[in-house]
């Protein structure tokens, strides 16, 4: 996990307006590998463990492994398309299966923070330009502060409001295999339609 995305990350129980407050245990480059974020608020302390955070609010019952494939180098170039990234820096978030671009986007795009949000990703090692988490429904960052987003999967529709609240003005958020009714509700969130086709939407601030 980078040591300054956690400035930017606030507590999933109590919403966008309390951010959270590191305790690095082992940090190494500028990485923390083990520690815990704790909310002033609630008092409740996310852990860090193998440089992997787990934001998910209690109780946090054992993490449901799922393998997500790889990506090859046209799936990952297209999913750079739509996110319409060309350099860093930045972050921008993977939510759900949509984790599953996050080591090929990291790899190739030079000062661009990737934070997947996958049960997955807990498994992958700590390497540069990667940060690894695991949620709840809520996702736990301040407004505005992604230069991009992308979601993919079951959990998708719940999370778009979020998703749209999260992102920075002038950037995307996409969804793949867009569930029914995702354009609207982006809309809603104050976004701008920009392409709703074959199960893709893409939105932007």
């Amino acid at each position: 996990m980078h040591l300054l995305l956690t400035d930017r990350m606030a507590c999933p129980r109590c919403g966008p307006a309390f951010g959270l407050i590191l305790r690095a245990d082992a940090l190494e480059e500028r990485r923390v590998l083990q520690g815990g974020l704790g909310c002033p608020n609630c008092r409740e302390v996310y852990p860090v463990t193998d440089g992997a955070g787990d934001l998910r609010p209690p109780p946090r019952p054992a993490v449901e492994r799922e393998v997500l494939p790889e990506p090859d180098t046209e799936q990952v170039d297209v999913a750079q398309a739509l996110l319409g990234l060309a350099e860093g820096p930045g972050e921008i978030a993977l939510v759900g299966r949509a984790a599953r671009f996050g080591r090929g986007l990291a790899s190739r795009i030079p000062g661009l923070e990737v934070v997947a949000l996958h049960p997955a990703a807990l498994e992958w090692d700590e390497v540069d330009g990667l940060t690894r988490m695991v949620t709840g429904v809520r996702l736990p960052f301040g407004d505005r502060v992604f230069r991009g987003v992308l979601l993919e999967g079951p959990g998708a529709r719940a999370r778009l409001r979020d998703a749209a609240r999260v992102l920075a003005r002038g950037h995307r958020v996409v969804v793949l295999d867009a569930p029914e009714g995702t354009a609207p509700m982006l809309m809603a969130s104050g976004l701008t339609v920009n392409l709703d086709q074959d199960g893709v939407v893409v939105a932007s601030r």
